[in-house]
């Protein structure tokens, strides 16, 4: 290695999907698409925050995303879905106004080598995410006190449809 290069660590981020994006042999997740990270106007919002709980509140940012894609998408299966995936530092730029302090652009597309996790809400929030999408207030209310389930990658073709 010259005193040019260095290594460039990859970067979590959580990506807010629909399912349907999912439900390929292999996926592709195409970019540029707004993604979450724990970016420093994240830590600088909860300085007394960990590493753990800053990746939470990015998480959770990706999943209320998927809310708004799924707004867009009436015939995706009606689960927030969130994408960990580690991507070169060269695909995350920074916004240059974020409208929720985790957001950030990935430039290059994310395919199944890359993921890491998937995020989903069991097929009972159903109901509620899809009256969430169509901008019911006492449902969002009601999926903030629901967890997202954690699947492995290789288990993207057995995530319960509702």
């Amino acid at each position: 290695m010259t005193g040019r290069q260095r290594t460039l660590d990859p970067v979590r981020v959580y990506l807010p999907v629909t399912l349907a994006e999912l439900q390929h042999v292999s996926p592709v997740l195409v970019a540029p698409r707004i993604a979450h990270g724990v970016t420093p106007a994240l830590r600088e919002l909860w300085p007394d925050e960990d590493e753990e709980g800053w990746e939470y509140a990015a998480q959770a940012c990706a999943a209320d995303g998927s809310l708004v894609l799924l707004a867009g998408a009436p015939g995706a299966p009606p689960l927030r879905v969130v994408v960990a995936a580690d991507v070169a530092e060269g695909c995350v730029q920074a916004l240059d106004d974020p409208p929720v302090p985790s957001a950030l652009e990935v430039v290059c597309g994310v395919d199944l080598s890359q993921m890491v996790s998937v995020h989903v809400d069991e097929p009972a929030a159903a109901r509620d995410v899809a009256a969430a999408a169509a901008g019911d207030e006492a449902a969002i209310e009601r999926l903030e006190d629901r967890d997202l389930l954690w699947y492995d990658v290789t288990e993207i073709p057995q995530i319960p449809v509702p």
